[in-house]
């Protein structure tokens, strides 16, 4: 009955139709829909809220994404803690740093790595920040709530990725 549990890898539809309920049951319990990028900027402000006092909630920022520690915290450790869970689960867990694609592509180096992986995220901080939401919160949440906006972002972010996924795998590699 629990064989499902093991499986390296989950039906696309199944995980997709888990992520709806979980999404209505996050609306109706809490009235917030799932997202977990402004989790980035409230532990940012909470971390300069220890080095630099109280005098950080009068920036303009953090009067409008106050320092905190909140459910979607709790959210992003979940999601650790449920990654790692099912990598053990399906033992697909490895030690290591490189997955196997990339290696193939770009060799074993981690100074490149480091570097794509840096710029990457960067974009993808200043990119959640700049549409005010995060893939998870416009391609989740804000596609279930049928915003126009969120299925702009939610159908560039997948143009984008695929173009960078060509670019980084087909024409550098």
């Amino acid at each position: 009955m629990t064989d499902w549990l093991t499986e390296p890898r989950w039906s696309p539809y199944v995980v997709g139709a888990g992520i709806g309920i979980l999404s209505w049951f996050t609306w109706l319990i809490s009235g917030k829909p799932i997202g977990c990028s402004t989790t980035f900027s409230r532990a940012a402000g909470a971390i300069e809220r220890l080095l630099r006092g109280e005098r950080v909630l009068n920036r303009p920022y953090y009067r409008e994404v106050a320092p905190a520690v909140d459910w979607q915290a709790m959210l992003v450790v979940g999601i650790v803690i449920g990654a790692a869970a099912s990598a053990l689960l399906s033992g697909d867990l490895a030690g290591r740093w490189i997955p196997h694609q990339w290696e193939a592509a770009f060799g074993s180096g981690i100074g490149l790595r480091a570097v794509v992986a840096l710029l990457g995220g960067i974009f993808l901080g200043f990119g959640a920040r700049w549409a005010d939401g995060c893939t998870s919160g416009h391609g989740i949440s804000g596609t279930m709530q049928l915003s126009v906006a969120s299925w702009v972002s939610a159908i560039g972010f997948f143009a984008g990725g695929i173009v960078v996924a060509q670019l980084l795998f087909r024409v550098l590699a």
